[in-house]
């Protein structure tokens, strides 16, 4: 080496060349360069360390961004969707655990949950995809998931979180379910007086407890009302109705059932009865353009 360099800078130097990854190199380059000789001749060599400190830490910055969009898993929407968000500690891992068919990792530290969790709810034989997005203030917090969900499950403990984790969820076009988690450690004084504070603010809200159980029967009837959602039976002729229903949007028409089952289904269609609300009396035969209400059942005979 032609210049005087502290033993500092020889130390950083040997962990730099003995470094076994990228990371650790880049620690090392850092120690190098807060040691460096200050003197006109390591002009030269601050530089070329500098170079080196500026292609490594943009190396690993785009392996790290690569290895998110690769390592991103694509979700497919179903017909009801919700996504629970919130901030960390707040229960969510324990919270999907109890609605869906899912068992997450759950633990005492920070950002547990690094991917969104898919489960499904079953609620009256049909089923709710319930996705567990990474809290809110992580860098795994997918905001995308979150504005096309039908219905957000606001998940906290403490009033201030609502309008924190509200200010980040503005463009979510989904309804909002304020969920109020921890309630077993409120005396029931504390209860009431929660409860009036959230009504007075005029949000929609349930208070549960993932310990306890306590309020989880009433979140699934109340996950279930926030979607708008028809109900359509279908019936094989001489059969019962189908027990699973189709989920369609309000204003759906038979064709639009009968297209949802199979593409190009509704022009092999005959004939049409329906019973139901939407019908005036039992086996009435529509056509293709009649709109369907909540709970029809419809039977499709094929030429």
């Amino acid at each position: 080496m032609t210049i005087n360099a502290h033993p500092e800078y020889i130390s950083a130097e040997k962990e730099y060349y003995s470094a076994e990854n990228d990371e650790e190199r880049l620690d090392a380059l850092e120690k190098m360069i807060s040691v460096l000789p200050g003197h006109k001749g390591a002009e030269k060599l601050r530089a070329q360390i500098r170079l080196r400190y500026k292609k490594l830490k943009e190396k690993l910055s785009k392996e790290k961004k690569s290895k998110k969009s690769s390592g991103k898993v694509g979700i497919k929407k179903e017909d009801m969707q919700a996504v629970i968000v919130g901030k960390t500690g707040t229960g969510k891992s324990s919270l999907i655990s109890l609605l869906t068919n899912v068992r997450t990792k759950i633990a005492d530290y920070h950002f547990t949950t690094k991917s969104p969790v898919v489960g499904i709810m079953d609620y009256d034989n049909i089923g709710i995809q319930l996705i567990e997005v990474p809290a809110i203030e992580s860098e795994y917090y997918d905001r995308g998931i979150v504005n096309t969900a039908d219905t957000i499950i606001v998940l906290v403990t403490s009033v201030e979180q609502i309008s924190e984790i509200e200010k980040k969820i503005e463009k979510s076009k989904g309804k909002k379910i304020i969920v109020f988690n921890k309630i077993d450690l409120f005396s029931e004084t504390e209860k009431r007086k929660l409860s009036a504070t959230l009504s007075s603010k005029r949000h929609d809200f349930i208070m549960i407890s993932t310990a306890t159980g306590e309020g989880i029967n009433k979140l699934k009837e109340k996950l279930f009302q926030s979607f708008p959602k028809l109900r359509i039976y279908t019936k094989e002729p001489g059969k019962d109705k189908g027990v699973k229903p189709i989920i369609m949007k309000p204003g759906s028409t038979v064709k639009d059932v009968a297209e949802k089952i199979l593409k190009g289904f509704s022009a092999k269609i005959k004939e049409t009865r329906i019973w139901g609300p939407s019908s005036k009396y039992p086996a009435q035969i529509v056509g293709l353009n009649h709109e369907m209400k909540d709970l029809d059942v419809v039977e499709f005979r094929t030429k």
